[in-house]
C-alpha cells in the first residue's frame, strides 16, 4: 500500500475525524451555545450538521479522491483548463491563514497545561467553595490569563514549541505521522472527555446545568441563532478548507464514503456533546452561570475556577489542557497537510523539503498572531487586531466561498456522474442517498452558506 495512503480504515476514520474534532468543538461550541440560547441551538446544530453538514462533506470526499491531489490539484484533474481551481487555492490560503493563528491557541493550551502541572495556575488561589463569593478568585485568575496570554515572551516560546511538534508528526508521513498520531490521541480525547464528565456530573447542582444544555427554549431561537449554528457545522467539520479534500485523496479506493461521512459527523457531535456535559454542570453547579463566557474566559479563566472548587485541582485543570492541547494538535497537524500536500503535488517535492517549506514561516508568522494581544495590540486591521482579523477573514468569509465553490462544481460542472460514482465505490456499493446528496449540494447547501456570508457583512 503507497505510503500516501491511510492503511487501515480505523486510521483513516481516526485521522479525518482528528481534523475535525478541534478547538471548534471543545473550545469554541461551548460558548457559541451559551450565547445562542443552549439546548435550541444544539438542536439546531445537529439537524444542521446532519441536513447539510454531510453532504458538503461528501462533496469534498468525492472530489478528493476522484481528484487524486490536493486542493488545486483535484480541481485541475477534474476540469483541465477551467478556472475551478482557484476555490481549491482559496482553500488552501484559508487553512494556512488558520494554521497562523490556530496555532498560538494551541500554544495557550501547553502553557496552560504547563502552568497546572506545575501549581503556577493556582498559586495565591485557595480552596474555592461551591455557591460562594468569586470576585477575588474571578480577579486572580482573569489577572493570570492577562498575564500568560498578553506577555511578548512566553506564548511565543510555546507557540514554537507547538510548531515544533507539529513538524516532528507531519514530517513521518500520512501513516507513520498522521495516522499513527491519530490513532494514539483520539482514543486518548474521548478517554479524557468521559473522565472529566464523571466529575462534573456528580457535582451537586449539576443537573440543572444538564437541563439548560438539553431542554430546549424555542423561543430563544432567532435569525442569528440559525446562522450560528450553520458556521459552527462549516467550522467543527472543517469544510471549505481543503482538508477534507486532500485527506480523501489518501483513502484506498474500496473506502466507503457515505458511512465515513456519517461516522465523522457523529463522532463530531458526540465530542461536543461530551464537552457541554464537561462544562455547563460544572459552571452551574458553582454558580458562575452569570460570569462572562465567552471562548477565552470560558477555558482559561472560568474552568480554573471550578477546578478550584473541587480536590485536586492541578490534576483536573492538567488533564483538561491535556484534552485541549490534543484536540488542537489533531486539527493543526491536518490543517498544516493541506498546504504540505500542495507542495509536493505542484513542486515535485519530497516530503520533508515539502515539511519545511510550508512551517519555516509560521514561527514568524504566529509570532505576529500572539503579539497582537501585546506589543502590536495597537494595531488594528478594519477595527480588528491582527489575530481577529485574520480569524474573521479566514473562517467568515473563505470558509463559506470555497465551500459554496465546492458544491456548485459538484453539483454542476464536475464530471457527468463523478458524485453518484464515488458514493457507490463505481456501482460496487449501494446508495440511497445520492440523489438526496446531490439536491442538497445543487439548491439548498450554496443558498444557506451564501446566508452566513450576507449575515457576516450585515
Amino acid at each position: 500500500m503507497s505510503k500516501n495512503q491511510f492503511g487501515s480504515k480505523i486510521g483513516l476514520i481516526a485521522a479525518t475525524v482528528g481534523s475535525a474534532v478541534g478547538l471548534g468543538n471543545i473550545w469554541r461550541f461551548p460558548a457559541v451555545t451559551q450565547a445562542n440560547g443552549g439546548a435550541a441551538f444544539l438542536l439546531l446544530y445537529i439537524g444542521c450538521v446532519i441536513l447539510l453538514g454531510i453532504p458538503v462533506m461528501l462533496a469534498e470526499f468525492s472530489l478528493g479522491r476522484a481528484g487524486q491531489s490536493d486542493a488545486i490539484g483535484a480541481f485541475r484533474r477534474l476540469a483541465p483548463g477551467k478556472a475551478w481551481w482557484i476555490a481549491g487555492a482559496l482553500g488552501i490560503l484559508a487553512s494556512y491563514i488558520i494554521t497562523c493563528f490556530y496555532i498560538v491557541v494551541e500554544g495557550w493550551t501547553l502553557e496552560y497545561l504547563w502552568q497546572s502541572i506545575s501549581g503556577d495556575l493556582y498559586a495565591g488561589v485557595g480552596r474555592l467553595e461551591a455557591g460562594g463569593d468569586f470576585s477575588a478568585a474571578d480577579a486572580v485568575f482573569l489577572g493570570k490569563m492577562n498575564e500568560y496570554i498578553s506577555t511578548p515572551v512566553a506564548p511565543v516560546a510555546f507557540t514554537w514549541l507547538a510548531i515544533l511538534i507539529n513538524l516532528g508528526v507531519l514530517t513521518g508521513g500520512v501513516q507513520k505521522g498522521i495516522e499513527r498520531l491519530s490513532n494514539i490521541l483520539l482514543p486518548l480525547l474521548f478517554v479524557l472527555l468521559v473522565a472529566l464528565c464523571c466529575v462534573t456530573l456528580t457535582l451537586p447542582g449539576a443537573g440543572a446545568g444538564v437541563e439548560w444544555f438539553l431542554k430546549p427554549d424555542f423561543s430563544a431561537i432567532t435569525a442569528g441563532t440559525v446562522i450560528n449554528a450553520l458556521g459552527q457545522t462549516f467550522f467543527s467539520l472543517s469544510l471549505g478548507m481543503g482538508i477534507l479534500i486532500t485527506y480523501s485523496a489518501y483513502y484506498p479506493a474500496n473506502t466507503k464514503l457515505t458511512p465515513t461521512a456519517a461516522i465523522v459527523a457523529l463522532m463530531t457531535l458526540l465530542v461536543a456533546l461530551l464537552t457541554g456535559f464537561v462544562i455547563f454542570p460544572a459552571v452551574s453547579s458553582f454558580g458562575l452561570t452569570d460570569h462572562s463566557l465567552t471562548g477565552a474566559t470560558l477555558v482559561f479563566q472560568t474552568l480554573p475556577e471550578v477546578f478550584a472548587c473541587l480536590p485536586a485541582p492541578q490534576l483536573l485543570s492538567a488533564m483538561f489542557f491535556l484534552l485541549l492541547f490534543v484536540a488542537a494538535l489533531t486539527s493543526t497537524v491536518s490543517i498544516i497537510e493541506v498546504s504540505i500536500a500542495f507542495c509536493r503535488e505542484r513542486f515535485g517535492m519530497s516530503r520533508f523539503k515539502a515539511c519545511l517549506t510550508t512551517i519555516l514561516p509560521l514561527p514568524l508568522l504566529s509570532m505576529i498572531c500572539s503579539l497582537s494581544f501585546s506589543s502590536l495590540s495597537d494595531f488594528k486591521v478594519f477595527g480588528l487586531t491582527i489575530f481577529d482579523f485574520l480569524d474573521s477573514f479566514a473562517t467568515n468569509i473563505l470558509l463559506p466561498v470555497v465551500s459554496i465553490g465546492v458544491c456548485i462544481f459538484v453539483g454542476w460542472f464536475a464530471p457527468k456522474g463523478l458524485l453518484k460514482r464515488e458514493l457507490t465505490n463505481n456501482d460496487t456499493v449501494r446508495s440511497r442517498i445520492a440523489g438526496a446528496v446531490m439536491f442538497i449540494i445543487r439548491y439548498l447547501a450554496p443558498v444557506l452558506i451564501a446566508l452566513i456570508l450576507v449575515y457576516t457583512f450585515i
